[in-house]
């Protein structure tokens, strides 16, 4: 055990296979030991055959949460061994089912009635000298993982991690040439930049800053990857408009989108807004996402000078 203790729980995926090959060896010695020429493999197969009688290899699949090219590969085998036969039914000629033969029926039934008998009590054994149990502990990891993947919390692990390294400032005439490239980069891909864009890009002090709005800026490791701003409205609704986000491709993946959008909302909270408005496209799936998560809520059409508007959305701020 010294190599896992050596790599920690990173290495979790490898000692549980060590486990189960350990597992899986023994498991084929105890079947010897009956006399059976049985896989291991092959148990959950014979197991619901012999419970549940002949089923199609989909059927079997979905009771024994295996894949349907796991079950066809198993059948195989064990219609080599005499184990199963296949069986085409009366009503229906397409359904395809598998079952038990004499012989597979009669090993099934001595793993069930005797070497299952002596595997429990062996288990109990292991499971009363163990200081926890491995049994229980498993059917809690498997409901932990149904309900989110070990894949899953990696991936928000890294962006905890990463967004650790997200610092957000304000905007300074350092920043005018970002400001502009990252709207223009994400703009240009998707639509034409429009006559309100060059206004704001060009000249942000004029049309953003001076009116009364905000710009901040998202540095990753010290470089800006990432640009916001806060328009002050002229509009009977609402007191600003969050607009020109723009975040750099590399920097995807790091949560900046959603550290600069709650950002900005901190910054119209300390402003006095009560409520905040944006405009965006339905084709930009992972921005409207990103302001339904910080609580943006559609609202109806509202005349706008971008024609690649199509979706108009509001922010209540508490």
């Amino acid at each position: 055990m010294n190599f896992f203790d050596r790599t920690g729980k990173i290495a979790l995926g490898s000692r549980l296979r060590m486990l189960s090959a350990q597992m899986t060896d023994d498991a084929g010695k105890i079947y010897g030991m009956y006399q059976l020429d049985v896989s291991p493999n092959w148990f959950p197969v014979l197991f619901v055959l012999s419970q549940d009688g002949p089923m199609t290899i989909t059927e079997i699949a979905e009771k024994i949460s295996h894949s349907q090219p796991s079950v066809t590969k198993m059948a195989k085998e064990m219609l080599k061994k005499g184990l199963l036969e296949k069986q085409v039914s009366k009503e229906d000629k397409r359904r395809n089912t598998v079952r038990l033969t004499d012989k597979g029926e009669k090993n099934a039934q001595h793993i069930i009635d005797v070497q299952c008998k002596d595997v429990d009590a062996a288990v109990d054994e292991l499971l009363s000298q163990a200081n926890h149990n491995l049994w229980e502990a498993l059917a809690e990891w498997e409901f932990l993982f149904e309900q989110k993947s070990l894949f899953e919390r990696v991936k928000e692990q890294r962006k905890i991690r990463e967004a650790k390294k997200v610092k957000i400032v304000p905007y300074s005439s350092a920043y005018k040439e970002i400001f502009k490239s990252l709207n223009e980069e994400w703009i240009s891909k998707y639509f034409v930049m429009e006559k309100e864009d060059y206004k704001a890009l060009e000249h942000p002090e004029e049309y953003i800053l001076n009116p009364g709005g905000k710009i901040i800026v998202a540095l990753y490791d010290g470089e800006p990857l990432g640009v916001c701003a806060l328009i002050k409205m002229n509009d009977p609704d609402y007191d600003y408009e969050l607009a020109k986000m723009g975040v750099s491709p590399k920097a995807q993946g790091k949560s900046i989108g959603y550290l600069l959008g709650k950002s900005v909302l901190e910054e119209a909270k300390e402003l006095g807004a009560k409520k905040v408005y944006l405009e965006s496209n339905t084709v930009l799936k992972p921005a409207i996402s990103l302001y339904q998560k910080l609580g943006f809520k559609k609202v109806a059409h509202r005349p706008t000078p971008y024609s690649r508007s199509n979706i108009q959305m509001e922010k209540i701020l508490d």
